[in-house]
């Protein structure tokens, strides 16, 4: 059943609000000033709430401007009474928040009119409310699937780690290490474009095909024919429109070679000597974008105690408000680089201080996009 909830001074307006709307079949509750009808309000959330203008203590658009901001009552229909009917009152009322009005004398039908227009409204927004949780609920759940594919951390004369922050929305970031033969270890860190479960989804594809090493005539050791074939196998006009940019290495600890190849992605940093950073990209586009794209691999050495970081464009997409300007990718290089040098051996200090610093930059708890960095240390 739903409630009904009248706030005002004057019992006989409580009674013949009450008589009336009972015998239409609505449970009425009755406060006799603002600071207990505030209280009533938060304690039964009812359907609707008809509430005096004129009051001692908290006038009606006082009551009104308060209920309005706790998110528990959003979806409650707040009527103001009133023996007003002047402009100017309407507009204080309306910027009260209110959502309907009824001037005294209150005519019974204008009376059962207006709760049955507030029941429906209040009736809407709990559906949609609730529709919204379930939306949430279920993002969430498709959020905990896609971090349930990242890798676990490796250990030993290679061991990586890393950091993934999903944006408000679900994003297209994912990333692993996984060995391909016994002196084989991939590499790659990708970026679907654009968010929500499209791009999920999309990510999700990439990983397990990746993972599996499902692509047809595809020597999954050379990075140009991985590049080649995912740019192949997921157009643009096969994924909603959606590409996506990679990074896609393959290291090799006998020879301590790397090969490496990119398609639109960030540069991976490689960090020698503590030191000097080393920017490896190849030049081309993202994938899916382009049928006939060509793609290309180089080829470094990594000497022993280098770093290697994988990131997504999200970690350096911020605003750096000291300087009133985007913070971007040179910037965020020198900082990792510095980051890294002063953490000397204790590289499990180093993702947590760059991240602080874009939580800073940021200055909110939830990012635009995703950031994901990863970590990869050779011994």
């Amino acid at each position: 059943m739903n409630q009904i909830l009248v706030i005002d001074d004057d019992i006989t307006i409580q009674l013949t609000l009450q008589r009336i709307l009972e015998k239409q079949g609505y449970e009425v509750a009755i406060a006799n000033n603002g600071e207990a009808g505030i209280e009533m309000a938060i304690a039964l959330q009812p359907a609707v709430i008809i509430c005096d203008w004129m009051m001692p203590g908290l006038k009606g658009p006082d009551v009104c401007r308060r209920v309005k901001e706790r998110p528990e009552l959003s979806s409650s229909f707040f009527i103001l009474l009133t023996a007003f009917d002047s402009v100017d009152q309407l507009v204080r009322g309306l910027d009260a928040g209110a959502d309907d009005f009824l001037t005294k004398p209150t005519e019974r039908a204008e009376l059962q009119a207006r709760i049955r227009a507030g029941v429906r409204s209040y009736e809407l927004k709990r559906q949609l409310r609730l529709q919204a949780e379930q939306i949430e609920a279920e993002l969430a759940e498709a959020a905990s699937y896609v971090r349930s594919l990242l890798p676990e951390p490796l250990t030993g004369p290679i061991s990586t780690d890393w950091k993934f922050l999903p944006s408000a929305q679900l994003g297209g970031d994912s990333f692993h290490c996984f060995w391909l033969t016994d002196d084989c270890l991939a590499i790659y860190l990708l970026d679907v474009s654009g968010h929500g479960v499209g791009a999920a989804l999309l990510s999700a594809t990439l990983m397990n095909v990746l993972r599996s090493q499902s692509l047809p005539e595809t020597d999954f050791q050379q990075p140009e024919q991985v590049l080649r074939s995912l740019n192949g196998r997921f157009r643009m006009g096969d994924q909603n429109d959606k590409y996506f940019t990679i990074w896609y290495g393959v290291y090799r600890p006998h020879s301590r070679q790397l090969v490496y190849g990119s398609a639109g992605h960030p540069p991976a940093i490689l960090i020698e000597d503590g030191k000097s950073a080393r920017q490896l990209q190849t030049p081309a586009v993202a994938a899916g974008m382009f049928e006939n794209s060509e793609y290309v691999q180089q080829e470094c050495s990594i000497a022993a105690g280098s770093t290697l970081y994988l990131f997504s464009d999200g970690i350096y997409e911020e605003i750096d408000t000291d300087r009133n300007e985007l913070w971007g990718l040179e910037n965020f290089i020198q900082f990792l680089q510095a980051t890294h040098q002063n953490c000397g051996d204790r590289a499990e200090q180093v993702i947590p201080s760059v991240l602080n610093r874009v939580r800073q930059l940021r200055g909110k708890s939830r990012f635009i996009d995703d950031v994901s960095l990863l970590q990869v240390v050779f011994r």
